[in-house]
């Protein structure tokens, strides 16, 4: 039979193993997220500038949405 301080210890190092996997994850899922929304953003910004009319941004904005 194990003891409560044995099965207490293998709990704590289970939660500490599933944290680090958890950290890992999204520490290798940062790079992938958000990308079309940067993309995004920055065509917004050129809209505003007036570097692009209505219809161009909403073609590109079209074209990054697929």
């Amino acid at each position: 039979m194990m003891s409560m301080g044995m099965m207490l210890n293998m709990l704590f190092w289970i939660i500490i193993i599933g944290f680090a996997i958890y950290g890992m994850i999204l520490l290798i899922m940062k790079p992938f997220e958000n990308k079309s929304n940067h993309a995004l953003n920055i065509l917004k910004e050129r809209l505003a500038r007036g570097e692009i009319d209505a219809e161009e941004y909403e073609e590109k904005k079209r074209l990054l949405k697929d």
